[in-house]
């Protein structure tokens, strides 16, 4: 019932494309002339209509001499057609020719030129701009080649003459089968890159899986199934580089037309063979033997016949091979059918294959009968779903076990690098507004108490930042690939703030949290003080966590120091729960916690002991433990740091912003472009008290139009933005010649974006959220 009511709605999605494919609107060429002075040409438009046709003439463009022409439907193939009482050859040569009127004023314009059976000359307005192969009236002069090409239209006309020479002295078909389209020039060259890298990417995909699978063959069990699935990859690989968009003509352009069109035919006709084998050797048991022998009888007659003789026969084998396609678009399905309900191995990814490969095959065939066209992204997708699939049964033959663990294993990596990916974002971006406004509160004269409640907001915010990069950042801690701050820091003070936010955890819980420090600590240290607040956090976190009755206590002593140096022993004593001897080592592995019920009762990822480890670790210092089941733990570690040469007191009064009051930024223009109105009204506030004014735009398009040269000295340019991103604002306003600082806004990590930022012109970067005194001294620097 199931495979049934996918069978209809296989039907219906090509019956939707066959309407989509008749759905044509575009205007068509009547007597010759095309009138496009009315469409707009961001899509592409075919032109494809009613063309002037002169059968055995070479016209020249500049000729003035009056011709017999005939009427046809463009694209038009002349073999079989008749022509006043006479039925035309293949072989031969015409001139198709087609006027287009064009609108006074239009955009940078190209045509797509399509191959032809199998020379053309293109001439615009007399000028002859595209040749593949040689046109000759004469087999002697004539020489077949088949390439994609594209043509500027001359700029500043209204009309637009096309004169089109073809030649044919060795196919089966002559004349032009694809439409020649017409569109912007930046849409056509995006869409022929598109079809390029499509293809491309395909054929590096099928030959890589096909020799993957060849060495999987030759080193691994000698599965004859695995020998000819290698075999077809690679042989089917050369259609979709040597086939419809000939992007290996275009990288070979001296390669012989006559090894090409022998290949072209051979890796079909070979490809289908090899692939009925295949099934053959995939489900013995299901499928009628000597239905698949005829069938590979044929492919493979009709291969040697494309070896062997001249491309005027082996080229008309195609139409008789299409009912053999068309054969086995159904066969294949039924035989995948039959293995499923038989609850063969690997069957089901065969079933869901067998509806990817009719996807394929019927978009080449309605295309190859001009019913839809190419469909590439679709055709595409099925492709890769197709041979995605295949190799999923492939690797369940190899060994199912492991195909099974590694899937597993992708899909746990993936998921994880979008969670943290997603969280990064969705994080800093609120994080950016809970800091820059608690400035602000800090900034208009709170009471004492409210100064105390908004450092200690303030504090928790920026360190809570801190901790979501180092845990985005794990696996370059487990390289040991991190890279740590040396800066002036108070050891003292970081400790406080981390008990005075904990501190309504604690009261909560109604247990004690306090801070003991050595008063022989009398300077500040070189360290780094984001890594020092997280492995400190993370301890007094985890104490409060587990502790129940009593209570924590940190602690700072001093176990020694020289006149440059201190070492330090920073504890985390608690009364909780406390630890056996045998889980010990086992809390510090990531992920993990003592006990499985652990997780249950107090929640946690046990992530924050590993990090907490590594991180000292880096630092030439060690986590330890002392405790002891029901009484309670005490984790602490022992580090060295070089002294600071000034005194606490010294640096608390350098570390003052100057005072907004001063206006430092008056009479300075910044265009602030940012989609976020939280993101906006933060860093406007900033900006404003410092005196700058200030133009907001939403996204890069606006940012472009209200960007002035002569006003505005500094972009602050948000990366992510609808309409238009922050990277190609940029690279627009460096390709005007504009060298206006760019100072880019993100709330990506520096790492994962410089390459991008440094290309698209973009000077710096501030990752969100930004402190003010950050941003003060950015836009200092830049102005």
């Amino acid at each position: 019932m199931k495979i049934g009511k996918s069978l209809y709605a296989f039907l219906l999605l090509f019956c939707c494309l066959t309407a989509v494919g008749f759905a044509n609107t575009q205007p068509l060429a009547k007597k010759g002339v095309v009138d496009l002075r009315r469409q707009s040409f961001f899509e592409k438009i075919p032109l494809d209509g009613q063309w002037c046709f002169y059968w055995h003439q070479l016209i020249n463009p500049n000729d003035t001499t009056k011709h017999n022409a005939c009427i046809v439907d463009f694209p038009f193939k002349w073999n079989g057609f008749s022509l006043r009482g006479e039925t035309l050859p293949s072989f031969g040569y015409a001139t198709y020719q087609l006027t287009v009127l064009l609108p006074s004023k239009t955009p940078p314009l190209s045509l797509s030129v399509p191959d032809a059976y199998c020379a053309y000359r293109l001439y615009l307005n007399g000028k002859m701009v595209a040749e593949d192969g040689r046109v000759s009236n004469t087999p002697e002069g004539f020489e077949a080649h088949w390439q994609n090409n594209i043509v500027d239209v001359p700029t500043g006309v209204d009309t637009l003459k096309v004169v089109l020479q073809i030649a044919n002295f060795v196919h089966s078909k002559g004349g032009i089968s694809k439409s020649i389209v017409i569109g912007e020039r930046r849409m056509i060259d995006l869409s022929r890159r598109r079809s390029e890298a499509i293809d491309l990417l395909l054929t590096g995909c099928l030959f890589m899986g096909g020799l993957f699978f060849l060495g999987l063959y030759i080193f691994g069990n000698r599965d004859k199934a695995i020998l000819l699935f290698s075999l077809y990859s690679i042989v089917y690989s050369y259609r979709i580089i040597g086939v419809n968009n000939y992007e290996l003509h275009t990288i070979l352009p001296d390669i012989s037309w006559y090894v090409t069109i022998r290949l072209e035919y051979i890796s079909l006709f070979a490809g289908i063979g090899l692939f009925g084998l295949y099934t053959l050797y995939l489900y013995p048991r299901d499928i009628y033997k000597p239905i698949v022998y005829v069938i590979g009888s044929i492919c493979f007659l009709f291969s040697a016949a494309s070896a062997v003789l001249p491309p005027l026969y082996f080229t008309q084998l195609i139409n008789p091979f299409l009912i053999v396609t068309v054969f086995c678009l159904v066969f294949i399905p039924y035989v995948y059918i039959k293995a499923y309900r038989n609850k063969r191995p690997g069957s089901g990814y065969a079933l869901a294959s067998s509806f990817s490969l009719m996807v394929v095959f019927s978009i080449s065939l309605f295309h190859y009968w001009a019913i839809i066209g190419p469909l590439q992204l679709l055709n595409f997708a099925g492709y890769v779903s197709f041979f995605f699939l295949q190799s999923l049964i492939l690797s369940h033959r190899v060994s199912f076990a492991l195909k099974r663990a590694r899937a597993q294993a992708e899909q746990g990596l993936k998921a994880k690098s979008e969670f943290l990916s997603t969280m990064s974002h969705e994080i800093r971006t609120p994080l950016n507004s809970v800091i820059g406004m608690s400035h602000l509160l800090l900034k208009t004269n709170p009471r004492p108490d409210q100064v105390e409640h908004l450092d200690v907001m303030l504090f928790s915010a920026n360190n809570l930042l801190a901790i979501v990069n180092d845990i985005l950042d794990y696996n370059k801690i487990e390289a040991g690939k991190i890279v740590f701050e040396h800066t002036e820091m108070d050891i003292a003070s970081i400790a406080g703030n981390i008990v005075a936010g904990l501190q309504n955890s604690a009261n909560d819980k109604g247990i004690g949290l306090k801070l003991q420090v050595d008063s022989a600590l009398n300077n500040k240290v070189i360290g780094d003080p984001t890594r020092l607040f997280q492995v400190i956090s993370n301890l007094v976190h985890n104490a409060i966590k587990f502790t129940q009755a009593g209570g924590v206590e940190v602690g700072i002593t001093v176990k020694g120091q020289t006149e440059h140096d201190v070492t330090l022993s920073i504890w985390v004593k608690d009364t909780g729960i406390g630890i056996s001897k045998d889980k010990q080592k086992l809390i510090f592995e990531r992920f993990t916690q003592a006990d499985s019920s652990t997780s249950r009762g107090f929640g946690g990822t046990g992530l924050g002991l590993a990090i907490s480890k590594r991180i000292l670790e880096l630092q030439n210092s060690t986590l330890q433990l002392e405790s002891e089941e029901g009484k309670g733990s005490t984790f602490y570690f022992i580090q060295t740091f070089l002294k600071s040469i000034k005194t606490v007191e010294q640096l608390k009064k350098e570390d003052n912003l100057p005072k907004e009051d001063n206006k430092p930024f008056t009479g300075i223009h910044i265009l602030l472009v940012e989609d976020n109105p939280m993101n906006v009204l933060v860093a406007q506030k900033f900006l404003q008290r410092w005196g700058a004014d200030i133009d907001v735009a939403a996204n890069g398009l606006e940012a472009l139009n209200k960007l002035d040269i002569s006003k505005h000295q500094l972009v602050l340019m948000d990366l992510h933005m609808p309409v238009m991103d922050g990277y190609e604002s940029a690279r627009n306003i460096r390709a005007q010649g504009i060298s206006i600082p760019i100072i880019a806004l993100t709330a990506n990590l520096p790492g994962e974006i410089q390459l991008k930022v440094k290309e698209a012109g973009i000077d710096d970067i501030m990752v969100k959220p930004f402190l003010p005194d950050e941003l003060y001294r950015k836009v200092l620097h830049y102005i």
